[in-house]
């Protein structure tokens, strides 16, 4: 097994995530079995207790780990299922030894920080390289150098480096600025981050310069001389439209075949063909499909943050270049909705309406009003987890002639609970046992034929991911059925809801599940998929009614 240890530089959000996935996705394309490992310096001990709009999304893995949003590129890029084992956090790592010393394992031994952590996660990228079968696998490692948060994960690096020698390679994603007043691309900053490296004792093997604008040849041979690098080695990663477009801009640079080269691997074919068209489809479709986004972990101050909802805008975009449409997300605000209830009305002018996962009351009948309306507006609507409880909400008050509906989450003592609390989990709650306690992973469940969920999949039985813990109340499923609220999705084991639908709708339906986490670039998720679908004809609708 070969290990590429990805390491930041300069800043965060420089996109390692993306230049792992990209490396990942062309040595697949090359014949290798590949997989990736995130690392992430934080004490918590999985991403479900982080606050998505300072961290992003939490993305849910089928054996139901709780992970980085960069597992989700991975496995978007890889059209491959990430596991448990291609995560960890200092506080995983941490609590493991903790585990171990307590449990006499270490037989009474001293338990040190070097070098027992470094080998315990040496240990877990071997596992994890194992359990994929994986010939060359990728670690990437949360931070930028010289952050204090992320030295032992480096030092995990240089152990695994004298152990394996040529087996082990190092590439530093750094940044080069471009200061608006000088106008001249810096390599200074790229300079004190290899330097930070080699404190380390960790010397890069390839550096991918991030910048608005490719490097010229004078700023590669200057990060060359001062860096210790090969000048064939740095790779000029520019600014793009879409990261989908990243594996094309790598290959241009002979990045797989150098890296197979510097492992004395000899290359095989490159296969990259499907991606090429998928590319093409993205640079150059016109049409548009507008689609709201009602939610509320959206704005930090002035800024609007997209990553709380990642891999759901990323499956808006699998749907749309299918279709060669391209996507034109709006953030709605739900509170806005609750502060001027007439606002909603600027709900007409989208094509489909999403409403996303979420916790809490905060802007909830903001999303309940933005509901009512595409229900009663017929247009396309989507509502994942969250999403699918209020809109059985919704539907139960204004339809089912429950006025008092609601979830034990927001309302505790309501006298129409229709969406309550699982039993599994009240004990969680009562006794604040909040991380990695909830439904989480992937469950079965079985469709009914004849419905939009039937159509969509085209299979009887499914396996979607989830994380939640309230459920729909069967209690309250023979009236709201009577209503005409169709159920066509249950989970086999214990009876429980999954997707809810209405038949005299062009397309409206909720799920338990989020299906988001599935999609791919070049598969997309079949509820997306038809979801856009019904929004394409929306748009030919109202176009016609304007003629």
């Amino acid at each position: 097994m070969r290990y590429i240890f990805i390491v930041g530089g300069v800043m965060s959000g420089v996109g390692k995530g993306i230049a792992t996935s990209s490396i990942a996705l062309l040595l697949k394309s090359r014949g290798f079995r590949v997989s990736a490992i995130k690392i992430d310096p934080y004490i918590n001990v999985d991403a479900g207790t982080m606050n998505p709009t300072e961290h992003g999304e939490v993305f849910v893995t089928d054996d139901g780990m709780e992970t980085d949003q960069d597992i989700g590129n991975y496995e978007r890029f890889l059209e491959q299922d990430i596991m448990s084992t291609n995560y960890m956090t200092t506080g995983s790592v941490y609590a493991r030894l903790i585990e171990q010393e307590r449990n006499l394992e270490f037989n009474g031994r001293c338990v040190s920080v070097v070098p027992h952590v470094p080998l315990e996660v040496i240990k877990r990228i071997k596992k994890a390289g194992e359990s994929a079968k994986a010939e060359i696998i990728l670690v990437e490692i949360g931070g930028t150098v010289g952050e204090y948060e992320n030295l032992l994960f480096l030092e995990a690096a240089r152990i695994l480096k004298l152990e394996e020698q040529n087996n082990v390679k190092i590439a530093l994603v750094s940044y080069l600025p471009i200061p608006s007043k000088i106008g001249e691309m810096k390599t200074k900053p790229t300079q004190h981050a290899c330097r930070a490296l080699n404190q380390a004792g960790l010397q890069a093997d390839f550096i991918i310069a991030r910048a608005e604008v490719p490097l010229d040849e004078t700023r590669k041979q200057k990060i060359s001389f001062l860096c210790n690098v090969k000048t064939e080695n740095v790779i000029s990663a520019p600014d793009i439209e879409s990261i989908y477009e990243v594996p094309l801009n790598f290959e241009k640079e002979n990045l797989s075949e150098l890296i197979l080269k510097s492992f004395a691997v000899k290359p095989r074919q490159s296969d990259l063909k499907e991606w090429k068209e998928l590319v093409k489809i993205i640079k150059t479709v016109k049409k548009e499909a507008k689609i709201g986004i009602v939610g509320k972990y959206f704005k930090t101050g002035d800024f609007t943050l997209a990553d709380s909802y990642i891999s759901v805008i990323e499956a808006i975009k699998h749907a749309s270049w299918h279709f060669k449409m391209k996507p034109k997300i709006s953030w709605l605000n739900s509170e806005d909705y609750e502060k001027n209830p007439k606002k909603v009305n600027e709900l007409k002018q989208y094509d489909g309406i999403i409403i996303p996962g979420g916790f809490g009351n905060r802007g909830v009948e903001g999303k309940i009003k933005a509901i009512e309306f595409a229900r009663k507006n017929k247009i396309p609507y989507l509502g994942l987890c969250y999403g699918m409880q209020l809109a059985v909400i919704e539907f139960a008050r204004n339809v089912g002639g429950l006025k008092d509906a609601n979830t034990t989450e927001v309302a505790a003592e309501t006298l129409c609970p229709v969406i309550d609390i699982m039993s599994e989990q009240k004990e969680n709650m009562v006794k604040k046992n909040y991380g990695a306690t909830m439904r989480l992973g992937a469950y079965e469940c079985g469709l009914v034929k004849n419905t939009i969920a039937f159509r969509a999949y085209k299979e009887n039985k499914i396996s979607e991911r989830h994380r939640h813990r309230f459920e729909f109340n069967n209690d309250y499923k023979e009236r709201l059925e009577k209503a005409g609220m169709v159920f066509s999705g249950i989970n086999p084991q214990k009876n429980l809801v999954e997707i809810i639908e209405l038949a005299n709708h062009p397309f409206f339906v909720g799920v338990q599940f989020h299906p988001e986490f599935k999609s791919r670039p070049l598969n997309p998720h079949p509820l997306f998929r038809d979801f856009i679908k019904a929004s394409v004809k929306n748009i030919k609708f109202k176009n016609q009614n304007e003629k």
